[in-house]
């Protein structure tokens, strides 16, 4: 017999056994897990609720109580609650905060838009070695110096972004790095001449590494979105390389497509 839990707050957060299997090569323990942080990033667990108890999941999932506790301390690991002997477990992710979204579209209004609309943390500004990646994407000999910048972007005081920026040396030193805690990139680009008019951008998923998931305030090894941006002058040159490490459900890219006919064959643009 199917036992379901349900939620005072929402109707559709009701927790049923269904949900996890043990036929399944992921442990039962992650895919509570799972299950819980999917209930909490919906709002159907809202800021400050208490979830369900060790014996209630137990019973609802028809799991042991060490796989509860263990998927418990993963949410709070990844920052979406926190454990009180006494009070039970409290969700401490607000799903209320807005969503970030890119485009496409207008590559530059957007950056200029995120730039103005968010805050920003400066974190870190040195200069290092190129990486072998770094040089090649500024089209600079590798272990050339560059300056290096690590900076925090926050929505309503929660961090969604973590962006890692690369200048050359002579671009760097057309500006106050203090500045870059204040102004976005592009704008102190501009008005030292340097105009960003393309960029070449990259998109994939990857874990998150120590720093960036301290930056971000989530578990080590959660998945991230990750953005590779290599902004280019007039003349095609790289100016900047961007590495931007996002949050999954505090951001999304959003672009339009357009069906063409070209060739005797259609494409999307």
């Amino acid at each position: 017999m199917d036992t379901t839990l349900p939620n005072s707050h929402e109707p559709s957060s009701e927790l049923k056994a269904a949900m996890v299997d043990a036929r399944l090569p992921t442990p039962l323990y992650h895919q509570l897990f799972l299950v819980l942080r999917e209930r909490i990033r919906s709002g159907a667990f809202p800021l400050g609720a208490v979830l369900p108890g060790e014996q209630d999941l137990t019973q609802v999932f028809n799991v042991s109580r060490i796989t509860v506790k263990r998927a418990l301390n993963e949410l709070a690991s990844a920052g979406m609650v926190s454990r009180h002997r006494g009070r039970g477990t409290v969700v401490t992710y607000n799903a209320t905060v807005p969503v970030v979204k890119g485009s496409f579209d207008n590559l530059m209004e957007a950056l200029k838009v995120m730039g103005l609309s968010t805050e920003v943390e400066l974190i870190n500004v040195a200069q290092v070695a190129a990486t072998a990646e770094i040089a090649e994407l500024l089209g600079l000999p590798s272990g050339v110096p560059v300056q290096r910048a690590e900076r925090i972007r926050k929505l309503e005081g929660e961090p969604f972004s973590y962006i890692v920026t690369h200048l050359p040396i002579d671009i760097a030193a057309t500006f106050d790095p203090d500045a870059l805690a204040h102004t976005p990139m592009l704008d102190l680009l501009e008005r030292s001449g340097f105009v960003a008019v393309s960029a070449e951008q990259w998109i994939t998923a990857c874990s998150a590494e120590p720093a960036t998931a301290q930056a971000l305030k989530i578990a080590t090894g959660s998945p991230l979105l990750k953005i590779v941006r290599v902004m280019k002058d007039a003349q095609s040159a790289p100016i900047e390389v961007v590495q931007g490490y996002y949050r999954p459900e505090r951001f999304q890219y959003h672009m339009n497509l357009t069906r063409q006919r070209k060739g005797g064959r259609d494409e999307w643009r």
